[in-house]
């Protein structure tokens, strides 16, 4: 069943579905012709994108510290548990792509977004961004269990 609006005589739906407006917040320009008004959305997702970068630094960052056994330190990735070595990858995974991010943020500042398609940008962020959220979630889930299982076995010392 097809509608027909005043709005779509002689235009086919592929046409009019050109002409729907993106919702990035990279595509706004300014009144004046010399110097374009960057949206306040654009640089609160620079600044959350830019937040994004440094936590997952800090967590890669802290999972790089080695815990230690029976007062020896391990001296490799390959005797930490599976679970913090899956976590230390997703969070690199999850800095280098927050790097990708704010780097395309502030190319579309300065290029006024002309380094790839709108519709394409926002599509590609939205995909990747819940692939990210995804992979963080089920490696703090798992880092969790690890943490979990090296506090059950690990006696505890209490003060006589």
């Amino acid at each position: 069943m097809v509608i027909a609006s005043p709005s779509m005589d002689g235009t086919s739906p592929a046409a009019f579905a050109q002409q729907l407006p993106t919702p990035s917040p990279f595509s706004f320009s300014g009144a004046s012709a010399r110097r374009t008004v960057v949206p306040p959305i654009q640089l609160s997702s620079l600044f959350l994108r830019l937040m994004a970068l440094l936590l997952s630094f800090v967590s890669a960052l802290a999972l790089t510290t080695l815990p230690k056994k029976g007062g020896q330190s391990p001296s490799s990735f390959g005797q930490l548990p599976e679970e913090l070595t899956y976590c230390f990858v997703v969070t690199v995974v999850a800095f280098v792509y927050s790097t990708f991010q704010l780097f395309k943020g502030v190319c579309d500042i300065s290029h006024r977004g002309i380094l790839i398609s709108d519709r394409f940008s926002d599509y590609l962020s939205f995909v990747l961004d819940q692939l990210a959220a995804y992979l963080l979630i089920s490696s703090s889930s798992l880092g969790l269990q690890a943490i979990q299982r090296t506090k059950m076995a690990t006696p505890l010392w209490r003060a006589s």
